[in-house]
């Protein structure tokens, strides 16, 4: 169901992404890696992605994929929906990148690909697809090198749990915090155009805390070098959120809650 949903939102999310925009303009980097470079560099090697080996785990269609490749990395795509690909490859036909996009399931990536990276990179709304973080941190390790660098930025799970139907100064708990199976949902829509109508409506998510997220990291035999939470996310993730520079954030009150968490973790050598 969950494929089904995402190979329908492509259309959509072409037009919505500014796809024309990126591809037009050699210098546009996505939002969301504009952001996630600052956090993810002072981990780098020389303090730049250029000259290193990127393997982007749910890259949708693939335009931050192709923003690390703006900034010198040599870079892969994942993703298990088959239209999400064809697009991405698509987009890197039109901007001449040199990137290599393939599809499967986050559980069968490092089988899929074959080879490691130096850097394995997971972007914005990944996490909540996950059924398994066991499974999806092994696969992490299994990606990097020795000595290689793994980064998220997502959600935090405290966002996760608030009702997006709360009202005015009201932040309301909606969701469990810590994971108890999947949340049917059936919205109908997409985050990138509410008016789109989606045939297949019906996705299901699971919420992770951050100790879920941390612990299968440090399970993997990962070391956690960074942990960050932030006042800001890229999307109106709650209906109390304005615009700001960088995002959305709540009005005034910034300290009320978290929306953002980011984690940096490296690959003994």
């Amino acid at each position: 169901m969950n494929r089904a949903n995402w190979d329908e939102r492509v259309p959509a999310h072409l037009a919505a992404y500014r796809v024309d925009d990126f591809v037009a303009d050699r210098e546009r980097l996505s939002p969301v890696v504009r952001e996630d470079l600052r956090l993810l560099e002072p981990f780098l090697p020389h303090n730049t992605p250029a000259g290193l080996d990127l393997v982007h785990l749910q890259c949708h269609i693939g335009l931050d994929t192709l923003s690390w490749a703006r900034l010198g990395a040599r870079v892969t795509g994942v993703d298990f929906s088959p239209a999400s690909i064809e697009a991405a490859e698509e987009i890197t036909h039109r901007t001449g990148f040199d990137a290599t996009f393939v599809v499967s399931d986050v559980a069968a990536a490092a089988e899929a690909v074959g080879r490691e990276f130096d850097v394995v990179y997971t972007g914005t709304g990944a996490l909540c697809w996950l059924p398994d973080l066991t499974a999806w941190a092994a696969v992490v390790a299994a990606l990097l090198r020795p000595g290689g660098v793994f980064f998220v930025r997502d959600a935090h799970p405290m966002l996760n749990s608030i009702d997006y139907d709360s009202s005015g100064d009201e932040l309301r708990l909606g969701e469990p915090y810590f994971d108890s199976g999947p949340i049917r949902s059936e919205s109908g829509t997409t985050y990138a155009d509410a008016m789109v109508e989606l045939t297949n409506a019906i996705t299901y998510q699971w919420q992770h805390s951050i100790s879920d997220i941390v612990q299968a990291l440090l399970d993997a035999g990962l070391h956690l070098v960074s942990l960050g939470e932030h006042r800001t996310i890229h999307w109106q993730a709650l209906k109390q959120l304005v615009p700001v520079t960088g995002g959305w954030a709540l009005p005034e009150d910034t300290d009320r809650l978290p929306l953002m968490l980011s984690v940096v973790a490296t690959k003994p050598r």
